[in-house]
């Protein structure tokens, strides 16, 4: 199927490690331009590297999403690069496995900085153009946390939540400028290999040690497919709702999580 990705413009915010590398590494098997926005520089110069190799142009900004000055800037880079900004990946976030009397402000300040402000800041950095245009396509990571709550996540299913709720109201907001936005909601995807993460991601210390195989084995049984998902269907799923296959697909989310929410 021929998703006429090829010579657009994509910006992925966290495009460094486990989901984040794989879509970029998606876009460029369809030749798509790929900005990597993602504040680990080591990691990011990496899947710039990668997606490269697959032949695809690539650009690495280093970007923190919860800095709105950054963001500008780092669009008007894409911008000057590769001419215009067709695609934008809301993928960066960041979550704390623990009860909410027990987390510290400090950890509900950095999750909202990140899950919800640093999607916002995005998304408005990049809608000026895609008027302009009168086309563009927006595609937010969510979570099933933010469709039906998650134990020990009460911050981040709250973000979560609110990106769901914000893509909604922008997609009535700007659709009649062509502009699309959709919500893509992973399950549990836990990194297959070292390479897939870098020292600053969410993945790189303690979840990990977590996620052994033993306890990736105990959790797929919460799934009806009985299987946790791996960093490819969720990019395969991003890549779709990016496309003009999904051209009369808005306002929308949509779990890819083995049947763990069916909502």
């Amino acid at each position: 199927m021929d998703l006429n990705l090829a010579g657009k413009t994509v910006i992925v915010t966290g495009g460094g490690s486990n989901i984040g590398r794989a879509i970029c590494h998606r876009f460029a098997e369809e030749k798509a331009n790929v900005v990597i926005a993602e504040w680990d520089e080591s990691q990011g110069s990496k899947v710039a590297e990668e997606v490269k190799k697959l032949g695809a142009a690539s650009l690495f900004v280093k970007t923190d999403v919860t800095n709105n000055n950054e963001v500008v800037e780092m669009v008007k880079k894409a911008t000057a690069r590769f001419g215009q900004v067709d695609i934008l990946v809301n993928n960066v976030g960041w979550a704390v496995d623990q009860l909410f009397m027990e987390e510290t402000r400090e950890k509900w300040e950095k999750m909202i900085a990140i899950d919800f402000w640093g999607m916002i800041n995005c998304t408005r950095a990049v809608l000026d153009r895609m008027v302009e245009q009168k086309k563009g396509a927006i595609v937010s990571i969510g979570s099933d946390a933010g469709r039906m709550g998650e134990y020990r996540e009460a911050i981040y299913a709250g973000c979560k939540g609110g990106v769901i709720a914000l893509t909604k109201a922008l997609a009535r907001e700007v659709g009649r400028f062509g502009i699309r936005l959709n919500v893509v909601c992973p399950g549990l995807t836990v990194p297959q290999e070292k390479e897939a993460v870098g020292e600053k991601s969410l993945w790189s210390g303690e979840m990990m040690d977590m996620f052994t195989p033993e306890a990736q084995a105990k959790a797929a049984k919460a799934y009806p497919l009985r299987k946790i998902g791996k960093a490819d269907d969720v990019a395969n799923a991003v890549v779709f709702m990016a496309s003009d296959r999904a051209g009369h697909i808005t306002g929308q989310t949509l779990s890819v999580s083995g049947g763990y929410t069916m909502m």
